[in-house]
């Protein structure tokens, strides 16, 4: 097996200890042991058939949900480049097949151009396709396995893979795809509609970001998903948790489901504020609230976060 930095005929970059903070909306964490930026999709097939099969793999995005942890990330980080992967193209009917780096907002204005609605959510979601894909994002009523025709990846050894929508178990920010595939298109299907129509959908998300979320700080959006029948942010006012602080990390006053960098933070600070989040929540109601900001790496030396005591 060749090492990330030694595979002949390589086109994508391939950068040591390269540092992540920088892709990450809340700024925050250490480097990547290897980070590898491919060309397209045959350049990710050659890779991961090149590496040593036990090396730790993980994905990223544009980082708006994402918190890497202080110590850095073993293993080899994947970011999907917009050149190879941010395409955007009208197939027969109504779909539209996109790539895993385009950003959500991209597809919902795609979307508007080619008129077709049922896209609108996508305005307001500030993460990639690849991200949708993954935990089936929705905002304002609407979730991604309403629109997904078939979904395309590579596996772990580099093999092509399809996923149908009923294949990908989709469920509330959730998919049963397989952990270790790496989605690079998703077919969708709209609905015709007129640009005015769905330009005032697309508004009226605008209007709510701007009205009920912190989207101008350095947050990682909503860090925890919604409890069978009730609302994280609920919870976690009910607890007394608005405003609270750990370090330079802090939960949002203006809606208290987000976590704040507020500019000193550390990856170490946002988490042990979200832990505590959590126990207060759980001593609370007996709720036990789920992450779902997704978290990598190890923490730095002498770090460590308190375990939640009410997880099971």
């Amino acid at each position: 097996m060749a090492g990330p930095t030694d595979i002949p005929g390589l086109r994508g970059r391939v950068t040591v200890g390269a540092a992540l903070a920088p892709f990450t909306w809340f700024r925050v964490g250490g480097p990547a042991e290897f980070l590898f930026q491919p060309a397209d999709a045959d350049d990710l097939a050659l890779f991961l058939q090149a590496i040593d099969p036990e090396m730790p793999v993980h994905v990223v995005g544009v980082g708006s949900n994402l918190l890497v942890r202080d110590g850095g990330v073993p293993g080899v980080v994947i970011r999907l480049s917009a050149k190879g992967f941010g395409h955007a193209v009208r197939e027969e009917g109504n779909r539209i097949r996109a790539g895993t780096a385009l950003p959500d907002k991209r597809l919902a204005a795609f979307a508007l151009e080619q008129e077709l609605g049922g896209f609108a959510f996508y305005h307001g979601i500030p993460g990639t396709v690849g991200g949708a894909l993954r935990m089936n994002a929705g905002a304002n009523g609407a979730e991604t396995r309403e629109r997904l025709v078939e979904a395309r990846g590579i596996t772990r050894n580099g093999a092509r893979i399809a996923f149908s929508n009923a294949d990908m178990g989709f469920t509330y920010r959730h998919s049963a795809a397989p952990e270790d595939v790496i989605f690079t298109e998703g077919v969708f299907e709209g609905i015709a509609r007129g640009r005015s129509e769905i330009q005032a959908e697309m508004d009226a998300v605008d209007h709510h970001r701007e009205t009920a979320q912190p989207i101008r700080e350095k947050t990682g959006g909503s860090t925890f998903t919604n409890p069978p029948g009730g609302k994280a942010w609920q919870l976690i006012d009910a607890a007394g948790c608005r405003g609270l602080r750990v370090g330079g990390a802090q939960v949002s006053e203006m809606h208290c489901n987000f976590l704040i960098n507020t500019g000193t933070a550390t990856g170490h600070d946002l988490e042990l504020l979200g832990e505590t989040v959590r126990a207060r929540v759980f001593e609370k109601s007996g709720v036990r609230l789920e992450w779902e900001i997704k978290r990598i790496g190890v923490p730095a030396a002498g770090q460590g976060v308190e375990p939640f005591l009410g997880k099971a």
